[in-house]
């Protein structure tokens, strides 16, 4: 819940003198862990850092999850008067200068830095302590949390896996491959598995349970074809949903309603922002809103946002009108004042900005409180839920040749897009194992998960890239994607100058 965790904010900043603004910077302050932490509640107030850190604007309040929606072929730039570096994301031209990386990157291995703090202080109070070890394997999570978004972005990347007391620990630090880094977040996600709680007492999805660590296990292995292991570990969290409180929301709009969006059933993982409570580093700041709003018109809730991440308009236009997941992930008509007596339609959105198209309506329409234009927000941002863990284990199925099941866990959710908002249709039917079910997850996955920082790793572990690019088919023509460079971002340039251990260069940069 929103005040579990952002109660936390102040203490939670106290402990970013363990972690560095970049692998080789030095940080502005340094205290020996063994100077910090006496008592659970000391290690529980640096893993509330860790939170604070993940849910600020360097990372999922704005720009690694912009990169990730931007890269996907479900987003284009609408607005391109926006920033150089947000349109090199999108137009697969970017350099190892770029803004969006040289930020989200320090950030990642400040949350990093902090999380190995949190497990040396466990370590330091006593495992012994049945709550200290659970807090142990909290911090454990989020560092192979933060990890598996890197490695998927990056590939090779340093691993950090100790408190950094020196900055001359790793000024020299290399890279470790990237089968290594995957092997290692397995590793933290089963011992985290092991020993987390099945739910925490204050119902905060926003923070990791056993259920979370098996939900990730599940995905890791599925991008490495590890498809038994996928399945086992998917299918662990389905047989154990009641314990873990698990289920699909009734109303799909649910999910995206600021106002009424803590403790749902269907959050395994979220990102919790609250409307006005920030950290002095960019803690709580939520962009993302605003981001994909509409400029220069008004909803009932909002007032205009800024039309940079915009669906590409054949996402709209070929997602069948019947489907209620479209009414819920788009916004296609609103009013040109902010007293709402002139409804006008997409094709008047963003007049003099070049986005006369629907837009996102997942995170600008309903934001709950905000500062106007849903930025600053109560919005809570979905890392995983479970109809992901039903997709998983639907495509480990049919990898597996189980299509009876897999085409079970796929009607599920079908099940629910059916409930439009309380009127039962008959759209999407449910599938049978006649079809292709591995087009039909695909496809699945890409509406389900619409604009939910997903579609680009799919993208990835499928190695689609150049269909969905190049493609007759396309929904956002790239003819500039190149499969030997773009599935994988450039390291930041600023790093490699600091540290030539962190060379080569991703291949094409």
């Amino acid at each position: 819940m929103k005040y579990s965790i952002n109660k936390s904010f102040l203490l939670g900043l106290l402990v970013t003198f363990f972690s560095c603004t970049d692998l080789a910077e030095e940080p502005v302050g340094l205290l020996a862990p063994e100077a910090f932490f006496n008592t659970a509640s000391d290690v529980q107030t640096v893993i509330m850092g860790t939170y604070a850190d993940i849910a600020s604007e360097q990372f999922y309040g704005r720009k690694l999850v912009l990169s990730l929606q931007l890269r996907s072929d479900m987003c284009d730039i609408g607005d391109r008067n926006t920033p150089a570096r947000r349109q090199q994301v999108n137009d697969f031209n970017m350099d190892s200068n770029n803004g969006m990386i040289t930020a989200f990157w320090p950030r990642a291995y400040r949350i990093i830095g902090t999380a190995n703090a949190a497990i040396a202080g466990a370590d330091i109070v006593g495992t012994e302590d049945e709550a200290v070890m659970v807090l142990k394997a909290e911090a454990t999570f989020i560092r192979a949390f933060v990890y598996y978004h890197l490695v998927r972005v990056f590939g090779d990347i340093p691993y950090i896996d100790f408190t950094i007391a020196n900055p001359d620990d790793v000024k020299d630090i290399a890279k470790t491959p990237e089968a290594e880094v995957y092997q290692r977040i397995i590793a933290d996600l089963e011992f985290a598995k092991a020993n987390l709680v099945d739910a925490h007492s204050s119902g905060a999805r926003s923070r990791a349970t056993a259920g979370t660590a098996a939900s990730y296990l599940a995905s890791v292995h599925l991008t490495l074809g590890n498809d038994q292991q996928a399945y086992d570990e998917a299918k662990f969290v389905i047989d154990n949903k009641d314990r873990f409180g698990y289920g699909l929301m009734e109303d799909f709009a649910e999910l995206y309603d600021g106002f009424n969006a803590d403790g749902l059933a269907e959050h395994i993982f979220m990102v919790d922002f609250a409307a006005g409570l920030n950290g002095t580093s960019s803690q709580g700041t939520d962009w993302m809103g605003p981001i994909t709003g509409i400029r220069s018109v008004f909803l009932p809730n909002t007032n205009a946002g800024w039309s940079v991440s915009v669906p590409a308009f054949t996402v709209f236009e070929t997602w069948d009108d019947r489907d209620y997941r479209k009414e819920v992930s788009f916004i296609d008509s609103a009013f040109a004042d902010a007293e709402l007596t002139q409804p006008i339609g997409y094709e008047e959105f963003a007049p003099n900005h070049g986005s006369p198209r629907p837009h996102i309506g997942k995170y600008f329409r309903l934001a709950g409180n905000h500062r106007g234009d849903s930025g600053q927000s109560d919005n809570n941002y979905s890392a995983f839920r479970y109809a992901e863990i039903l997709l998983i284990a639907a495509e480990a199925a049919i990898n597996l040749g189980r299509n009876d099941e897999a085409a079970g866990y796929i009607n599920q959710i079908r099940a629910r897009a059916r409930n439009w908002n309380g009127t039962m249709t008959d759209f999407p039917p449910d599938v049978t194992v006649a079809e292709d079910l591995t087009q039909v997850v695909r496809e699945e996955r890409r509406l389900e998960l619409a604009f939910e920082y997903k579609r680009w790793y799919d993208i990835k572990r499928w190695q689609i890239g150049s269909e969905v690019f190049t493609g007759a088919n396309s929904l956002e023509p790239h003819d500039n994607f190149d499969a030997s460079r773009d599935y994988f971002f450039p390291l930041p340039q600023d790093e490699l100058d600091r540290n030539a251990n962190l060379l080569p260069q991703n291949p094409g940069y």
